[in-house]
């Protein structure tokens, strides 16, 4: 069971570093050249969605393969084997599932990067004004709310990244139709639940997920901005 839940988590590891990059680098470029100021808007959250995708994607490819080798053989795959294979074919397959990962990129960054904070905003006027309710419980609660409608909107598009994504690199692959009409075979045998997978758990880790996130870049913030009040590079505020 620890093997099990543990393949994959190399790449994984690599791939939440590596893919904040071009997706927090586009954001907050986007946000400074529209003048968002440090809480994004949707204009930025789209454009860094769809121009990060293809950065993303080759992690995610692998992350999938590797589970889906595990549960074939018990082993897991290499990341240069599945490499070798990619080159064969000029690294196209790594490139699998873009378009389904760019909706569900804009679904995350649309309520998580910018619906979360806006709601945890108002949800401070309403009860942390009024209540003993800090930064941190006003955004767990925002969380909470937000996460059963973003697992909602963006399970389809994880089962149609994973249809496309776990076959064979060595064999044909699924086109977004193609994954469409697996999907709806599924909810023909399965129904809904051939869709909706595992919501219980994703919006579990939705809500962890969003309230560490949104603290750690509170934390960032006023860390960086003590220091630029310290060193005079900002003036206070009254």
């Amino acid at each position: 069971p620890v093997s099990a839940s543990l393949s994959g988590v190399g790449p994984r590891l690599v791939g939440v570093g590596f893919k904040r990059i071009p997706k927090f680098g586009i954001l907050l470029g986007f946000s400074f050249f529209l003048g968002e100021g440090e809480n994004p808007g949707f204009a930025a959250a789209t454009a860094a969605s769809i121009l990060s995708a293809p950065f993303i994607n080759p992690i995610r490819m692998i992350e999938k393969q590797q589970r889906a080798y595990f549960k074939q053989t018990g082993a897991t795959k290499p990341i240069f084997e599945i490499l070798r294979e990619s080159a064969a074919q000029k690294f196209a397959p790594l490139f699998r599932g873009t378009i389904p990962l760019m909706g569900h990129s804009l679904a995350s960054a649309l309520l998580g990067l910018v619906g979360q904070p806006r709601l945890q905003k108002y949800i401070q006027q309403e009860l942390g004004d009024k209540t003993s309710m800090g930064r941190a419980a006003t955004g767990l609660v925002a969380s909470a709310v937000v996460s059963p409608i973003y697992v909602v909107v963006t399970n389809p598009l994880s089962r149609l990244e994973v249809i496309m994504q776990t076959n064979s690199i060595q064999g044909k692959a699924y086109s977004v139709t193609s994954a469409v009409k697996e999907m709806v075979t599924d909810m023909t045998a399965f129904g809904m639940r051939g869709v909706f997978r595992g919501q219980g758990i994703g919006i579990m880790k939705a809500v962890i997920s969003l309230t560490l996130f949104h603290e750690g870049r509170h934390f960032l913030q006023d860390q960086f901005k003590a220091y630029n009040e310290s060193h005079g590079y900002l003036a206070p505020e009254l």
